[in-house]
């Protein structure tokens, strides 16, 4: 009676129990929240306004530079051209 159980366990497990398995988490998978076009809108939205700040930041910097010879800005930006060092 047990070398019954044990293949007809093995069986079920296998075509009954996996598939249910990886289909069960397709299933939460699709029904996951997708991000919507309004987010997206936003995150453009800020990433535009970030880098106004940091255009503004940049202009800051150089108008105190020009004014004051001890400034040195927090950071350099890649590809910035401006020199600190020419003085008006």
């Amino acid at each position: 009676m047990e070398s019954f159980f044990i293949p007809f366990f093995t069986v079920a497990v296998i075509f009954i129990g996996m598939p249910w398995l990886v289909f069960h988490y397709i299933t939460k998978w699709k029904q996951a929240p997708r991000i919507t076009d309004e987010d997206e809108q936003l995150l453009d939205r800020m990433f535009d306004t970030a880098r106004r700040l940091e255009e503004r930041l940049a202009t800051i910097e150089r108008i105190v530079a020009a004014d004051n010879p001890d400034f040195r800005p927090a950071r350099r930006l890649p590809g910035e051209d401006y020199d600190y060092e020419r003085r008006n």
